[in-house]
């Protein structure tokens, strides 16, 4: 944006669009999001409270599915509420200094989201190659240990991304054609070289999220080497507690990993799909991660149908 003397300027705020195109059809698309929204909220809190008060579940795997459900909530959170102002309210701007709060909270937060895959796949690694190790290998205080690494390596690694952002000058238009703002997306609003920004930007993405899915998929393939090599009930059994962290892999990465190419890769900066992909990216994972872990866990299952039945029974006259 320009000065008053027509000299480059800092942002003091942003205008989000939201569905570029699809401006008279938002009001109503907003009512399946934020149903989405609700269900992502209230399973994940279901997870929570089911872990919490089952002492029986108080194991390294479930209390990283608590991180997982928390980190779904507050990932979602940091979009969906300013998201449907937009929608049913038309409140598009965005002040510069919010814009860059929301930035860092949804960046650091899909870090966390992924050392906190890492490690539960660090967790089945250990289960089934080292059973007899798992005990003192992943005690209860290593795993609280574990959960804070993540959030400090989520927050140091995105917290660079706003300061490269505030250093910049913002002479064009300061619209930005998505729902919420993302690192990526303001950089290229700005007048002048940003070459730190994209450079750091995959610097962040090879050595958190390339780095993450390197070791997962290296875990798995040890785990497979050492299931091959057990009875078929055994193999059954190692391989249904992975299910449901596997499809939690794939429901995280595949967007992100798809959301990235477009934004580097695709030509038309106009196209709704880097929008369309954004959206799923952030509200997609917290809304299927407590299905599949309520249909694919037997432990989470069980305690799902004990709770909806006992509050079935109590609402009874």
């Amino acid at each position: 944006m320009m000065g008053p003397n027509g000299n480059e300027s800092s942002a003091t705020y942003f205008i989000l669009i939201g569905l570029p195109g699809l401006e008279e059809a938002q009001f109503w698309l907003a009512f399946p999001l934020c149903s989405l929204y609700l269900i992502a909220v209230l399973g994940n809190l279901t997870i929570i409270y089911i872990v919490r008060t089952e002492h029986s579940l108080h194991e390294p795997m479930y209390i990283f599915l608590c991180m997982l459900s928390a980190l779904d909530i507050l990932i979602s959170t940091s979009s969906m509420p300013k998201m449907m102002a937009i929608f049913w309210f038309n409140s598009t701007t965005i002040q510069f200094d919010a814009c860059l709060l929301q930035m860092f909270a949804i960046h650091s937060l899909s870090g966390m989201e992924s050392t906190v895959l890492l490690a539960m796949a660090f967790d089945r690694y250990v289960a089934i190659c080292h059973p007899l190790r798992h005990a003192t290998v992943l005690t209860l205080p290593r795993v609280t240990k574990i959960g804070l690494a993540a959030v400090v390596r989520g927050a140091a690694l995105m917290a660079p991304l706003p300061v490269f952002i505030k250093r910049l000058p913002f002479c064009r238009s300061n619209i930005l054609s998505h729902s919420y703002c993302l690192h990526q997306d303001v950089m290229k609003l700005a007048c002048a070289d940003i070459r730190v920004n994209v450079i750091y930007g995959l610097i962040v993405i090879i050595s958190a999220i390339g780095l993450d899915s390197l070791l997962i998929s290296l875990s798995y393939l040890l785990i497979l080497k050492t299931v091959l090599g057990l009875t078929r009930e055994a193999q059954t059994k190692a391989f249904s507690t992975c299910v449901s962290h596997v499809c939690a892999v794939f429901i995280f990465y595949v967007p992100f990993i798809g959301l990235s190419m477009v934004h580097r890769f695709g030509k038309r900066h106009d196209s709704l799909l880097p929008i369309v992909m954004a959206n799923i990216y952030l509200l997609v994972p917290p809304v299927l991660n407590p299905i599949v872990y309520g249909v694919k866990t037997k432990e989470i299952r069980q305690r799902i149908l004990r709770l909806f039945h006992v509050t079935t029974h109590a609402s009874d006259p």
